[in-house]
């Protein structure tokens, strides 16, 4: 695949002897893993979606081709990804959470808060977590008031500087 992928889940396990995966789902999409659909695997391969369905926290889901539990040992642990295009435009002050990892954080004064390593999701709302060179974790609210500016293109978000949250108290 020749343009940027979004990993979108990650198969855990083969379940029962059919060639049934349990996947993880890393993805918001409705319909990702709808009958048909189509992933890819990091090495190229496609998968198309046969079927379906809900088990505890996760999805078993059944490829055309993956016909017994060999079949389907074979693809522990694989990623299962698609490309970037087909993830839906986002409303304004909400982004993907793989296009905000690897972003430089820093405050509007000019002080530099390291690379976003993960986005925690909360009930709340999400949270950025960047480390900067030392080592020192910086966890910022997405939140109008705190965000001043995201731009995804240069990889750099710019948060409002607040004592005891972006700089020492």
């Amino acid at each position: 695949m020749d343009e940027p992928t979004v990993v979108v889940g990650r198969i855990t396990r083969a379940h029962g002897v059919t060639g049934e995966l349990a996947v993880l789902v890393i993805s918001e999409v409705p319909g990702r893993f709808a009958d048909g659909a189509t992933l890819w695997l990091e090495d190229g391969r496609t998968l198309t979606v046969a079927s379906s369905r809900p088990h505890k926290d996760r999805l078993l889901v059944r490829f055309r081709g993956v016909e017994d539990r060999a079949q389907a040992e074979a693809l522990q642990r694989a990623l299962l990804i698609v490309p970037e295009s087909w993830s839906p435009e986002l409303p304004d002050g909400s982004w993907w959470d793989h296009r905000i990892v690897g972003c430089v954080l820093e405050t509007d004064t000019g002080h530099a808060l390291g690379t976003v390593r993960d986005v925690i999701h909360t009930a709340a709302n999400d949270v950025w977590s960047a480390i900067d060179d030392d080592g020192v974790e910086t966890l910022v609210p997405v939140l109008k008031d705190v965000i001043v500016d995201v731009d995804l293109d240069a990889k750099r978000i710019v948060v409002r500087e607040i004592p005891g949250l972006t700089t020492p108290e």
